[in-house]
């Protein structure tokens, strides 16, 4: 915005829902649609479609009652804009209601190929951690060096549980996330014996009795947040779900899901770098895997997990993923920062061969099934429900219990 004029703003409430479809932005799809819509933390940002110019700006506050406008400025140099004050404050309410129903509008169109990216990543993930975690067993371990998979049925872990929980939430409940509300399914899902880690159960056990998530997920670890790879483990597809969506916002969708169990920064990393490696898998126009793997760093928060991907972003798609686990690590010590960016430069080596990726990840392996799990998130969202060999799909618990004939 070359000259921004304070104009009058409308003295409206956004409830979080609102303000959560605000926050998403709107990008022009078709000639009728002449405006941009990006929010920048707690800023909204109006431009035309046409020239990319920066037409109102709106700053948002917050209190126990919702959202709403601080300040509202529109561009008043003639060439960019020639309107006066009185008709860019009619105009600003107009807009903003636009940015809503933008939302709204294609709702029914969306809401059902959204679901069906959720659900093709849910598929991915939750063969990926029932097969990964058959090879915990030793009398698995020939099998592994052979490729050859024992028999079914294979159960899925803590990883499909939490990953099915938010994918219920987001597809069969509320369209939107709500983290209150996620942190009661997580602690309603809870069963001990899906091999949950002993902080998970303490976090969700409180949950349950009725603790704040808030309190509960800082005060672990000492007060540090756990930075495990749980988040991460169940997030990819959120990031399928919100595949329509810039990264940017993905990565702020991730870090606000990942927050309900992991306060830590690099938790939240993790999360945020499998989400948007999910996310740009499942888009329409999905990058290729050395420009995936670009993008998933350049939306990834600084830190060892942003690090760790640098490292792997090294070595070519050619490289034994062995070595380069060596160098980033496998998942042993249970963390983001040692488990994702393995993971992410995996799947983007193996967009497309979803069997020749579990295969690839399987045989690195430290935290197996969470490894295989987030993998095969990402190349689930890629490549659908159809990339994962039919017969493991068969030979794998299903992710919700199949009706009973009565």
């Amino acid at each position: 915005m070359v000259a921004p004029h304070p104009i009058d703003w409308p003295d409206r409430r956004f409830t979080e829902d609102e303000w959560q479809l605000i926050s998403y932005g709107f990008r022009a799809q078709q000639m009728e649609d002449k405006w941009n819509a990006w929010c920048d933390g707690d800023t909204l940002h109006l431009g035309r479609s046409w020239t990319g110019y920066e037409i109102y700006r709106v700053e948002f506050g917050q209190d126990d009652t919702g959202r709403f406008i601080t300040a509202a400025y529109a561009e008043s140099a003639p060439d960019r804009y020639n309107a006066t004050a009185e008709y860019s404050a009619t105009m600003l309410p107009v807009l903003l209601d636009m940015v809503l129903l933008a939302h709204r509008r294609s709702e029914t169109f969306t809401l059902e190929n959204q679901a069906q990216r959720a659900e093709a990543s849910l598929t991915g993930l939750r063969v990926g951690d029932a097969l990964g975690s058959q090879f915990f067993l030793p009398s698995n371990r020939d099998r592994l060096r052979e490729r050859s998979t024992p028999a079914g049925p294979w159960r899925w872990t803590d990883d499909t549980q939490m990953a099915t929980v938010l994918v219920d939430h987001l597809t069969r409940r509320y369209g939107l996330l709500r983290e209150d509300n996620l942190a009661a399914e997580f602690a309603e899902a809870f069963d001990l014996y899906r091999g949950y880690g002993p902080g998970a159960v303490q976090l969700l056990r409180g949950i349950a009795r009725g603790g704040d998530w808030r309190e509960l997920a800082s005060a672990m670890f000492g007060g540090t947040g756990s930075m495990g790879n749980g988040a991460a483990m169940r997030i990819a597809p959120l990031g399928a779900w919100h595949a329509d969506h810039t990264p940017a916002v993905v990565a702020t969708v991730a870090a606000r899901s990942a927050e309900v169990t992991h306060r830590h920064p690099e938790g939240i990393a993790a999360a945020v770098a499998v989400a948007v490696a999910a996310a740009l898998a499942s888009s329409d126009d999905p990058p290729d895997s050395a420009d995936l793997l670009t993008q998933v760093i350049a939306h990834t928060p600084d830190g060892l997990v942003k690090d760790g991907l640098i490292s792997a972003n090294g070595f070519g798609f050619d490289t034994d993923p062995a070595e380069v686990a060596e160098t980033v690590g496998n998942g042993s010590q249970v963390l983001g920062p040692d488990t994702v960016p393995l993971c992410v430069w995996l799947a983007a080596r193996h967009l497309g061969d979803y069997r020749a990726g579990f295969w690839a990840t399987a045989s690195v392996g430290g935290d197996v099934d969470t490894n295989c799990a987030i993998v095969g998130g990402i190349l689930g969202a890629y490549g659908g429900p159809d990339s994962v060999p039919p017969q493991w799909r068969d030979a794998t618990e299903p992710a919700r219990p199949r009706p009973t004939d009565t």
